[in-house]
């Protein structure tokens, strides 16, 4: 059959969202079957050695598609993928397909069902590529930087030994308000929408752990604003770092610019966002705020530019 002759019927069906995104798949994988090892290739560069650091390299063959190099002094051969996230991952012809899927953050069967694998797979790739995609560099904040935490019920879904008692699906806390119950995303936002997320721990964040993860991506002039507990306050000085807060618990919000109400936005997002996961475990917790964040910004659209930047920060 004429490609013009299977154009004109497609044209006259009124296909669904998941038969679109299976036809994008389909044309991606099948008019170019050698796509993901270019951009593998291309985004891996020219590697040091992984396992000793060194950089006199030479070819030495070819291993799934991938060029195979061996190093001169410590003489362990390696590809683009050797020492990252994505290593000895298994039918990459359709690692673009789930790219897109996590664009569209599906769920972990439907996205199984749409890539045609298995659905230990689909989770195991989630994983995998969300690990190898958050790694890269984070931002240097700068300007007017909001910061606040908000805090996840701790979970041990799918842990096979449980340190405490089981609860039902959801549960609830066994004390009111904020305790060791819960873990604790920290995020800092600047009115460039430029994002940093962190999980911190258990119970309410510390003034040594904001200097752990916040010192290293503000820039040593910005104002920082956040609400009126403590942490922030100890930090800020301990650090000079000028700071301003806002006492929200007093139903004070604004002070003309100064408010976290960027931040706490992002906070709805993300927690609207996670609800179609049905409880994410803590363990897991790191990889979907670092998922979110990508998602946020949208600063990467398409599923190749996902492949390039997790072989390349990997």
């Amino acid at each position: 059959m004429e490609f013009h002759v299977v154009f004109k019927a497609l044209a006259q069906l009124q296909l669904s969202d998941d038969e679109i995104a299976l036809l994008q798949g389909f044309v991606a994988n099948v008019v170019q079957p050698g796509r993901w090892l270019r951009l593998i290739e291309e985004a891996a560069g020219k590697r040091p050695c992984p396992r000793c650091g060194g950089t006199r390299c030479h070819r030495s063959g070819h291993a799934n598609g991938l060029q195979r190099y061996r190093c001169t002094a410590c003489r362990r051969s390696f590809n683009a993928l050797t020492g990252t996230p994505l290593a000895r991952l298994r039918l990459r012809d359709k690692w673009l397909p789930y790219f897109q899927c996590l664009i569209e953050s599906s769920t972990v069967r439907k996205a199984a069902e749409r890539v045609d694998v298995a659905k230990s797979t689909s989770f195991r790739w989630r994983h995998r590529f969300i690990a190898a995609v958050r790694r890269e560099r984070r931002p240097t904040l700068s300007g007017i930087v909001e910061a606040d935490e908000t805090y996840h019920l701790e979970s041990q879904k799918g842990s096979r030994n449980l340190d405490r008692r089981p609860r039902k699906r959801g549960g609830k806390a066994s004390t009111r308000g904020i305790s060791r119950e819960f873990d604790c995303i920290l995020v800092a936002r600047d009115r460039n929408r430029q994002t940093c997320e962190f999980v911190t721990g258990r119970g309410p964040v510390s003034a040594s752990q904001l200097s752990e993860h916040l010192k290293a991506v503000l820039a040593p002039d910005i104002l920082l604003i956040s609400d009126a507990a403590k942490a922030y306050a100890t930090f800020a000085r301990q650090a000079g770092i000028t700071h301003e807060a806002v006492n929200v618990k007093a139903g004070i919000r604004t002070r003309g610019a100064i408010h976290i109400q960027g931040v706490n936005a992002w906070h709805g997002r993300f927690k609207a966002w996670l609800r179609r996961f049905n409880g994410v475990a803590s363990r897991y917790l790191a990889n979907y705020t670092g998922w979110q964040r990508v998602l946020d910004n949208a600063a990467w659209t398409a599923p190749a530019q996902w492949l390039r930047v997790a072989v390349a920060s990997a």
